[in-house]
């Protein structure tokens, strides 16, 4: 009896050898998991399911060679701050604590996609001619990109909006108190800049009180040419 015990013993590891030996050769050096999962009855799960993989800014798509991937997020009420990310860079958030209340602008190269400026402007208790000098010596193609928070309109005037309306932005001209407003423009631009939003302040359909949801916008803007010399 002992002795048919052992035979089936040594019948049984030679027979899961082989089963390895064709289990690797199959799968390619995977025969462990095979062998594991048939003494355990069972296969082995995934460990995870795979990522979805992010790009620049947390796009979904890369951007086109020649473009700038960019994200604007407004401040959320008078709460949580605004932020602009360009080219996978952070420029600007309540975490790096550059952020004012108003008009949030980042100033970048058109050309070369080198940031230049990052500065806030208080729109509600500021002047707003510090915002025009800003604006007014801008140079050829220079890449604007503004965030809202809290309120970006209650000092502006008719020069100012013009300024904006310059840059490509057709809603300047009918900001107003509390709106929730994100634009990228350029100056020199020829048509209507297709990347902004504006968010109206609306008791009837306000998200905070008093105050409009945050807007979200991301893309890719295309870099300029260098300008002949």
């Amino acid at each position: 009896v002992s002795f048919s015990v052992a035979l089936r013993a040594v019948g049984l590891v030679l027979l899961l050898g082989f089963t390895w030996l064709l289990a690797n050769s199959m799968l390619g050096g995977d025969g462990n998991s095979l062998i594991r999962g048939l003494i355990n009855g069972r296969q082995e799960e995934p460990t995870s399911e795979p990522r979805l993989r992010k790009y620049k800014c947390g796009l979904s798509a890369a951007c086109p060679p020649k473009h700038l991937a960019f994200r604007l997020t407004s401040g959320a009420a008078n709460v949580i701050g605004p932020k602009i990310c360009v080219d996978d860079k952070v420029l600007l958030s309540s975490a790096k604590n550059n952020v004012g209340r108003g008009l949030n602008i980042a100033l970048v190269n058109g050309v070369t996609g080198e940031v230049l400026e990052i500065r806030s402007f208080d729109m509600w208790a500021g002047e707003v001619s510090d915002l025009m000098k800003y604006l007014r010596p801008l140079h050829e193609g220079t890449l604007v990109f503004i965030a809202s928070f809290d309120d970006p309109a209650s000092k502006l005037n008719d020069e100012a909006r013009r300024l904006f309306e310059e840059l490509g932005s057709t809603a300047a001209k009918e900001l107003s108190f509390r709106d929730s407003w994100v634009f990228v423009g350029a100056k020199g631009i020829e048509n209507k800049s297709p990347f902004e939003q504006r968010m109206k302040n609306s008791k009837s359909s306000n998200k905070y009180e008093g105050w409009p949801e945050s807007l979200e916008m991301d893309g890719c803007v295309p870099l300029r040419a260098p300008l002949e010399t």
